[in-house]
């Protein structure tokens, strides 16, 4: 065999393996009762529309350059998960970055999986798809799992399951989504790590994150600098709220703050009236905080 006619061969890739139908492809029909759903087929890219439900806001231009080049020589080795329409279209599910890579070459069809899914289904496959990915920014991963938990209405517990992530790491990700929008972008566009935006996130102060987070950029601070600039911040920040506070509530706070595991603050007045603040992350943060307290802690 030539190296020409090698190359070509390598070429097909999954189109060798579906028998190379593409002749008979652009009057492809496909029902809902069809045997096609469930297998892999080729299928015309103009039939194709682009999920609504990907999380995904950014493309790298490069990487997706690479993968056309390479499925180019040697062919798409992953098929991409579509659902099937009402009006004999196609809706994708996962593998934008492969669609768009086929596009760019100009090929006509695509192998596609063919699943028969409703749009919240479609939007879970997606979101999870992209958590599993190395290449999304921290941000992304948890507008994801936000997306998730609202939308398909997990608990983080059914998230953990699902995604196969330690529940402490979907709160670790979650809480990244209470930082200023300014520290956000930062996060997402590489200029400070997950590491240093977690040490923001105990700052309530919006300023006071902004004002860390461009002292991060214009030193080059790590991380472990970085907390040690918010514990004495915070620290400062709480000699001066408590200059006036009767001691027995500074107590009651911390005790409070420790059994129940979040974060509990004591306001009162000069009658001696005050208000207790019990802080939660979510409705099953809440739950477990309820729990305790009905249960004596």
């Amino acid at each position: 065999m030539g190296k020409s006619s090698k190359k070509q061969a390598l070429g097909r890739g999954l189109s060798t393996l579906l028998n190379d139908n593409s002749k008979d492809l652009p009057d492809i029909k496909v029902s809902l009762k069809d045997s096609n759903v469930g297998n892999i087929i080729e299928i015309p890219l103009n039939l194709i529309s682009t999920n609504p439900f990907q999380p995904r806001s950014y493309f790298n231009e490069e990487s997706i350059n690479e993968l056309a080049s390479s499925i180019s020589e040697l062919g798409l080795i992953q098929p991409i998960t579509v659902r099937k329409l009402d009006n004999n279209s196609f809706q994708l599910v996962s593998g934008e970055r492969r669609l768009r890579a086929t596009k760019l070459i100009g090929l006509e069809t695509i192998p596609c999986y063919i699943r028969l899914i409703n749009d919240q289904e479609s939007l879970e496959m997606a979101l999870v798809e992209n958590i599993q990915r190395q290449d999304l920014d921290p941000i992304e991963i948890a507008l994801s799992y936000k997306r998730l938990i609202e939308e398909i209405q997990l608990t983080q517990n059914e998230l953990s399951d699902r995604v196969g992530k330690k529940r402490s790491t979907i709160t670790n990700y979650l809480r990244l989504l209470k930082l200023d929008p300014i520290v956000q972008t930062g996060i997402r566009d590489g200029f400070i790590s997950m590491g240093h935006g977690r040490a923001l996130i105990s700052i309530d102060n919006s300023k006071n994150q902004i004002k860390i987070y461009e002292k991060i950029l214009k030193k080059g601070l790590s991380v472990r600098n970085t907390e040690e600039i918010v514990n004495k911040l915070k620290v400062n920040t709480k000699i001066e709220l408590n200059k006036h506070k009767p001691k027995f509530t500074l107590i009651t706070a911390n005790n409070l703050s420790y059994l129940l595991e979040t974060k509990v603050k004591v306001n009162v007045n000069n009658n001696g009236k005050g208000v207790l603040t019990i802080s939660f992350n979510s409705q099953e943060d809440l739950n477990r905080i309820v729990s305790k307290i009905n249960k004596g802690v």
